[in-house]
């Protein structure tokens, strides 16, 4: 019976061996595999196994100024132009090497990150780190990258909002109705009603209908309120102000919303109409300048309908929807259009004219 427990003992033994010893095999491969921590010179990081004072003869305590001698006459000594023919790969390798170390030791910043992984060769990891990011790092500052392209796209953007704003004026000074209230006001005030000049002041008919035409659309831009994408723009809705002026606005929406909840959640006060129409803007999901170019008429219709209150709201865009599928059902385009979709479509190709 011994005999058969001494047996077991040992088949049990024989069976735990090989995972033991696969154990001690992964841990001595990975130890193999690290870098020897008596050394941190490794090929890749700096000047690869040579010490970089070694390479241009100087010490660890050289000055820049002793550097920058020592690697100007190993330079001179090992150009690749003075050792054309046999052993010009030599001294290639050579002359790239004294570049790479007087690269490291020129900059306080690298010097200072070499010579710590010299003292600590044991933080193998933490070398590589530092020397990919060093040598990766972009060599423009990222806050002045950043900089440079807000100013760019703000300036952009005023420009084109001018341009649209310069279009919408001149549109409107085409419009018969602007046009005429325009040169009414101009007369009254006395800007279109100049006598005749003559003599050599006299201007020709091309030079007074441009005047007209700046006098009008000066008028248009004082007396009409352009609202929406074609608005005076201001030098505040460019992105630069609003990324400058964002701590701002986000406290004083923090500032407004509190006074919101303690007004109407804490004391139950009733709304003003001002109140009334930002509830109305959420609901229809516009944004304020698109909430403004809407009519004085409209915006009172919907405080007549009490749009303000959730059910009502409803009740009036499911009415608006219906009332647009009546509109879209009678419209003889809409009519063409779906009966060119039911015998033609968009992809087939017909010469029928309609």
């Amino acid at each position: 019976t011994n005999c058969n427990a001494d047996m077991a003992a040992t088949v049990r033994c024989g069976e735990k061996l090989p995972c033991f010893l696969w154990c001690m095999l992964l841990v001595f491969v990975s130890f193999a595999l690290l870098p020897s921590p008596v050394s941190a010179l490794v090929e890749g990081l700096y000047c690869g196994t040579r010490i970089c004072y070694d390479v241009l003869g100087v010490s660890r305590e050289a000055t820049k100024s002793e550097i920058a001698r020592a690697y100007r006459q190993l330079a001179r000594k090992h150009h690749p132009d003075k050792h054309r023919g046999i052993g010009s790969e030599e001294a290639h390798d050579t002359f790239r090497l004294l570049a790479t170390a007087y690269e490291t030791l020129k900059d306080e910043e690298t010097r200072k990150d070499y010579d710590y992984m010299l003292d600590h060769p044991e933080e193998y990891f933490s070398h590589y780190y530092h020397y990919y990011r060093r040598r990766l790092a972009p060599k423009v500052d990222v806050r002045v990258v950043i900089l440079v392209t807000v100013l760019a796209i703000s300036v952009f953007q005023y420009y084109s909002w001018w341009t649209s704003y310069r279009e919408a004026v001149n549109y409107l000074a085409t419009v018969p109705k602007y046009r005429i209230q325009a040169a009414e006001i101009a007369k009254q005030q006395g800007l279109l009603n100049k006598t005749k000049e003559r003599g050599k002041n006299r201007r020709s008919k091309e030079e007074i209908r441009e005047e007209e035409e700046e006098i009008i659309r000066d008028i248009i831009k004082n007396k009409i309120d352009i609202k929406g994408g074609y608005q005076k723009p201001h030098v505040y809705d460019i992105l630069l102000f609003q990324i400058l002026l964002a701590p701002f606005y986000l406290c004083r929406y923090i500032v407004w919303y509190c006074y919101w909840i303690y007004r109407f959640k804490i004391k139950q006060e009733e709304y003003g109409n001002e109140e009334k129409l930002y509830i109305i803007r959420k609901y229809m999901k516009m944004s304020q300048s698109q909430f403004d170019s809407l009519e004085d008429h409209q915006k009172e219709t919907f405080l007549e309908k009490k749009l303000w209150i959730k059910e009502n709201f409803e009740t009036h865009k499911q009415e608006e929807e219906e009332e647009m599928k009546k509109k879209m059902a009678l419209d003889p385009r809409w009519k063409r259009y779906r009966r060119w979709m039911k015998n033609e479509g968009p992809g087939r190709l017909t010469f029928i004219e309609d």
